[in-house]
């Protein structure tokens, strides 16, 4: 019988059991694509990472993500929690960075040995088209009223495309309950699949965001920590001079409502006509054991 080794961690956690849970497997570059995405349905994680070799290749390791419904080609919380993985189980000496070989591009990430905090650069950002505040809010069920009138509500990019809501009160974040049938009908035509909400209220006084994150078409109704969505954020944060600045380094709480905390760091700023978006958080081991095959 073939088996393949896996692990289990929790990125962007705040202790044990909190955080986005990941499942990583190692040296899959044999496994046909159907079951890798039969694994991840299987595993029905919001995200599980396949290392397609235990060595590097052009530079960096290969690695593909698949949600339970599809392959993606970049994404956040993988991104930490597999380059966690490497560092401690597949290098034969800790460094400072790794890049990761994604389908949207090189991805690097540093290790901060200091406060364990882990940071991946992702692409410059991108901004799509701006979005009706009527039909955004029918498909968030909420009022209009509860969507901020200064900001934009936009498609922005980094590697996945997210639509950036801003709120006006975390009683706003916590009133968002989806309308599957409105939902489908936004993202038809739009190249993000997934809607990320904010506001600048937020359950403890020390951070600076409060987050939600639903993405139903990736089979992730709703996601307890989106590296890829609040790097988006970061980047609108920093075009729109939310806070009255160019740049940014700020605490973001997610996943409150669905029973797991979640921390993430944000950093951003503008530089020479260039964008340099950071997204950090910490990584905990959980599990590990072997998959047959």
């Amino acid at each position: 019988m073939m088996k393949i080794k896996y692990s289990i961690v929790d990125v962007f956690s705040q202790g044990k059991y909190t955080g986005n849970p990941l499942a990583v497997f190692k040296n899959t570059g044999n496994l046909p694509d159907k079951e890798m995405q039969q694994i991840a349905k299987e595993i029905n994680y919001s995200e599980t990472t396949f290392i397609l070799s235990d060595v590097k290749n052009t530079g960096g390791y290969d690695v593909r993500i698949f949600t339970p419904n599809e392959e993606i080609p970049f994404a956040g919380h993988p991104t930490l929690g597999t380059a966690f993985i490497i560092q401690n189980e597949l290098v034969e000496e800790p460094v400072e960075q790794l890049i990761l070989n994604y389908k949207a591009g090189k991805i690097p990430v540093s290790f901060n040995n200091q406060d364990e905090v882990i940071w991946m650069k992702q692409n410059e950002p991108t901004f799509g088209p701006l979005l009706d505040k009527k039909i955004v809010s029918d498909v968030l069920n909420i009022g209009h009223e509860y969507i901020e009138d200064d900001f934009p509500i936009q498609e922005v990019s980094t590697g996945l495309p997210s639509i950036i809501v801003p709120l006006k009160s975390l009683e706003a974040v916590k009133k968002v309950n989806i309308n599957k049938e409105k939902y489908y009908t936004l993202i038809e035509h739009l190249e993000a699949k997934g809607i990320l909400v904010f506001s600048p209220e937020t359950y403890h006084s020390e951070n600076n965001i409060n987050v939600r994150d639903f993405a139903d078409y990736y089979g992730i109704p709703e996601d307890a920590a989106t590296g890829s969505s609040n790097g988006c954020l970061a980047a609108y944060l920093v075009k729109y001079k939310y806070f009255n600045k160019s740049e940014i380094n700020i605490r973001v709480e997610q996943g409150y409502e669905i029973g797991r905390k979640s921390l993430l760091f944000l950093k951003a700023n503008e530089r020479n006509e260039k964008m340099n978006v950071y997204v950090g958080g910490r990584v905990i081991k959980i599990a590990q054991g072997e998959w047959f095959l």
